[in-house]
């Protein structure tokens, strides 16, 4: 219980159902697959970090969970590495991560002399190189906390360079975010099946939309044809009816004419009917 949302070393048993089998001390933990990273093989005999993620109890034993996929990991990890983080200089805002290919992680800095995300590199990169390695290989993305959003969300979305960034929706409903890179870097931007995007909306909480430059030209030329045409509709509409209402004017002045001029002889011939009947 005292483990519980910590870092552990155990030594891994066996492989049981997909279900890796941990021992971290005074009792076996059970890694779910899900709680796996991806591709990873996990020999018998092997020294392992683990997070431990839950103690559950049973009739029995207490049964630990453990995970080698789970963020935290990665915060312990430079928590370990990093002596600012440890005291509190340097502080981890946010952690997004999909284990086995990318982490993304947000630093900022209490001390304005201590630059946060080189702290977190180390000398030559010695920090950040024992992390990686910890987590065979894993790229990781420091990123530079920012309560602007608009500089977060740039910073979020490196290495991709980003021309421009508008807030589309900010309240407690929605945070909606409108991103504009050059042609060349879109695919960098967007990422591996979706990967660098979808990190950075986990990492900021921002639902990002990247487009290119030729896109957002393209889009904004479609928009101007499309109120253009509107427009015009709009005035050719009016025409119309103008036309309508004095077509309709003329028709009753010359029917209202036309009636005065029939009334007298009626009139006339009404009254010389008359007379022959006389």
């Amino acid at each position: 219980m005292d483990k519980k949302g910590t870092l552990t070393t155990g030594i891994i048993q066996r492989v049981e159902n997909r279900n890796v089998i941990v021992n971290i001390g005074k009792t076996d933990a059970i890694m779910p697959q899900k709680e796996q990273i991806p591709g990873e093989y996990y020999k018998p005999g092997n020294r392992i970090r683990v997070f431990v993620l839950n103690v559950k109890e049973t009739t029995r034993l207490p049964q630990v969970i453990v995970s080698h996929a789970h963020a935290e990991i990665v915060r312990e990890l430079f928590e370990l590495e990093v002596p600012e983080i440890e005291d509190g200089i340097v502080e981890i805002k946010s952690i997004s991560r999909e284990a086995g290919y990318r982490t993304k992680i947000a630093v900022w800095s209490n001390d304005p002399e201590v630059d946060s995300v080189g702290a977190c590199i180390g000398p030559r990169g010695s920090r950040i190189q024992t992390i990686v390695g910890e987590l065979k290989n894993e790229k990781i993305d420091i990123v530079r906390y920012s309560e602007d959003p608009v500089e977060y969300i740039v910073n979020a979305l490196s290495p991709a360079r980003v021309v421009s960034v508008d807030i589309m929706a900010d309240d407690e409903y929605a945070h909606e975010a409108m991103v504009v890179v050059p042609d060349d870097q879109l695919s960098l931007a967007i990422g591996r099946e979706g990967q660098n995007v979808r990190l950075a909306h986990k990492l900021t909480g921002w639902k990002i939309d990247i487009k290119s430059v030729s896109q957002m030209e393209k889009a904004e030329a479609q928009s101007f044809e499309n109120n253009y045409n509107e427009d015009e509709v709009e005035e050719t509409s009016s025409v119309i009816d103008e036309d309508e209402l004095q077509q309709e004017i003329e028709e009753e002045m010359n029917q209202q004419a036309y009636d005065e001029e029939d009334l007298p002889q009626e009139e006339a011939v009404e009254e010389d009917e008359t007379s022959e009947e006389i």
